[in-house]
């Protein structure tokens, strides 16, 4: 089977690497810089599996029709990437692998409905710099068709990605999206604060500020009838039940969690797409409560305080 990756960043570029590890027919796309440095240098992951240096083909465009095409950008990048990749896509299976819960529709504007496969991504990355990454810690794969019933397409995208990571395919993955929206909530929190995850969630103004964040997501969720989806070793019953503690108790409790998620730096995607110079995917994390919050008429001070944040800091750094 023929893969490819469109997105050579922290998510594409480990799932890729470890793929071709594993000996599948892999071919990395992504800007020039970062495939001349893994063209010249190989894919160089340290990590949770140890320190590797992976062969991998990488390329900037796709140039070949793949079986499989997994879409590692940015829920923003999306739109322009479906377009790039279209003539070469046609019959591919298309897995989006994006935070949020945008990604796809935004997919199915350039690209065939029929083909897509939606996943939620539970393993963590950081992009060191070109060619080198770090995988901060493991994860599982959520997959389901995303505009039908499970079919052969998710069956096959399943046993590619299980030579990743344990992968589960849901009935309800749009549910999942959901769910895993909530705990990216907490991603705005290194990019307002300019400090790792661990270093924010030391301080506990912080940790309060973003217990608060998922808090106030649930309940936004609720009310609009959304119904939610369990992530692996995470039923949601447990994280209501965190939710529903004092808000000095659940912020403790939610401190030791965040500090305790690598021991790597982790700087979550938004801080990571500043630190790159490129615009952030805020508006479909916090912004998604934001703008749910104005459908069903429920304010989100807390979401709306982190979103106007994070412009902030886009406009003076960007």
């Amino acid at each position: 089977m023929k893969i490819a990756i469109m997105g050579a960043g922290a998510i594409g570029s480990v799932l890729g690497g470890y793929l071709a590890e594993a000996g599948e027919d892999v071919l990395l796309i992504g800007r020039k810089n970062n495939v001349d440095a893994i063209n010249k240098n190989g894919l160089q992951i340290d990590g949770v599996r140890g320190k590797k240096n992976i062969k991998i083909k990488a390329d900037t465009r796709l140039s070949e029709k793949p079986d499989i095409i997994f879409l590692a950008v940015k829920t923003q990048d999306i739109t322009e990437a479906c377009k790039t990749i279209a003539p070469a896509a046609e019959n591919s299976i298309i897995v989006t692998m994006q935070n949020g819960v945008k990604a796809d529709v935004l997919a199915a504007e350039n690209l065939n409905r029929r083909d897509i496969v939606s996943s939620v991504v539970m393993f963590g990355a950081t992009y060191i710099e070109h060619g080198k990454f770090i995988h901060n810690f493991e994860g599982d794969f959520i997959i389901g068709n995303a505009f039908s019933q499970n079919d052969e397409a998710v069956n096959a995208a399943a046993s590619v990605l299980a030579k990743f990571s344990k992968t589960h395919i849901s009935d309800n993955i749009h549910g999942v999206h959901w769910t895993k929206l909530l705990l990216n909530l907490n991603n705005c929190i290194p990019a307002i604060t300019g400090r790792t995850m661990q270093e924010a969630f030391a301080d506990m103004e912080h940790a309060r500020f973003g217990f608060n964040l998922i808090k106030e997501g649930l309940a936004v969720i609720d009310r609009a009838g959304i119904r939610f989806s369990d992530l692996p070793d995470l039923p949601l019953e447990k994280l209501r039940g965190l939710l529903s503690a004092p808000i000095n108790e659940g912020a403790v409790i939610f401190s030791h969690i965040m500090q305790g998620l690598s021991k790597e730096p982790l700087y979550g995607s938004i801080l990571q797409s500043i630190k790159r110079g490129k615009a952030t995917e805020i508006d479909y994390l916090n912004g998604e409560i934001v703008e749910l919050g104005k459908r069903i008429n429920i304010p989100t001070p807390y979401n709306s305080k982190a979103v106007e944040m994070v412009h902030e800091v886009e406009k003076e750094e960007l």
